[in-house]
Order: structure tokens, then sequence, then C-alpha cells
């Protein structure tokens, strides 16, 4: 029951956070139906059984089987995971994200690193986090130069003035749609 308990208070307060950046992006709806999947019962349950508090459940899961069907079924389902786009018809890793779903996943970097990190987060930790794993993502090429762009951003002006920018739509891909 511990252990049920903990999970849900980490998803409540990661959706609320993301939920709140998303708002102040224009996000409005992506910010109400941002990782509603992590309450269906093959990612809730699956998470609370390899929840430690440590390290993400979907890690552990991996590390235990291989392979993490939380995970398999969260990145199918949310539009804001690179993962989702990835067409293995195309010669990239990955199709271009559309930007209001890179913008999303800038939220989501954000309220991830805040709740994770709590007071050790500094508007520096998203670009820190992304460079740390950024040889193992297959971003497109334009959905990489943009989230990067914005994560420097953030890095240099901080969060609010991103979400000014990004409800205003003036971060956009270079070469248009």
């Amino acid at each position: 029951m511990f252990k049920i308990w903990e999970h849900l208070k980490i998803i409540i307060k990661h959706k609320l956070v993301v939920m709140k950046y998303c708002f102040k992006s224009g996000l409005y709806l992506q910010g109400i139906l941002h990782d509603l999947s992590k309450f269906t019962p093959v990612e809730f349950f699956s998470s609370v059984k390899y929840f430690n508090g440590k390290k993400s459940p979907t890690e552990c899961e991996r590390d235990n089987l291989g392979y993490s069907l939380a995970w398999l079924n969260h990145k199918g389902r949310n539009k804001h995971h690179w993962e989702y786009w990835i067409d293995h018809e195309l010669k990239f890793d990955s199709s271009r994200m559309p930007e209001k779903y890179v913008y999303e996943m800038v939220c989501d970097q954000i309220g991830a690193g805040q709740v994770y990190m709590g007071k050790e987060w500094k508007q520096s930790s998203p670009l820190e986090y992304h460079l740390s794993c950024k040889n193992r993502r297959g971003l497109h090429p334009e959905t990489l130069e943009l989230f990067e762009m914005i994560l420097i951003f953030i890095k240099d002006n901080g969060v609010d003035d991103i979400c000014f920018l990004m409800k205003n739509k003036i971060f956009k891909y270079s070469k248009g749609v």
C-alpha cells in the first residue's frame, strides 16, 4: 500500500507541475491530458511494482525484464515523447515532431526535473539532462535543433520567459512546416 501511495503522489505532482507550465505556454488541452496513460493499469501497476523512490520504475522494470511494458505503453500514447514519432520506414530515427508537442516535451522535462530533483533543480538542469542522454536519443535533426535552442534559452533566461515565447509561438522550426 505504501508503494501505491508514494507512486501516486509523484505522478500527480509531476502532472500538476507539467500542467502549470503547459497552461503558461498556452497548451491548455495538452496540460489537462498530459500523461493520463500513467493511470492505466499496465503503467500504473507496473510502476508501483518497481517503485523504489530512487530510480524510475520503468528503468527498474527494464533492468529486471529486459524491457518495460509501462514505457512501451507510455511512449506509444503520448505525443510529447520523441519515441512516439519513430517510423522505421523513414531514413531518420524519428519523424519531425509538431511544435506543440516539442513545447509539451519541454514542459515535461522541466516538470520532471523539478519534481525529481527538488531544491537541486536549476534553470540549466533541463539542458544538462538532455546533454547527458543526447547520444541515446533519436530525435529528428530539426526537432533536436528546436528542442536544444529552447533548452539553451531556458538556461540563459529562465522558465517564465520560455513559456511566454512558446505561448506566442516565437520558437519555431527554421525551415517551416
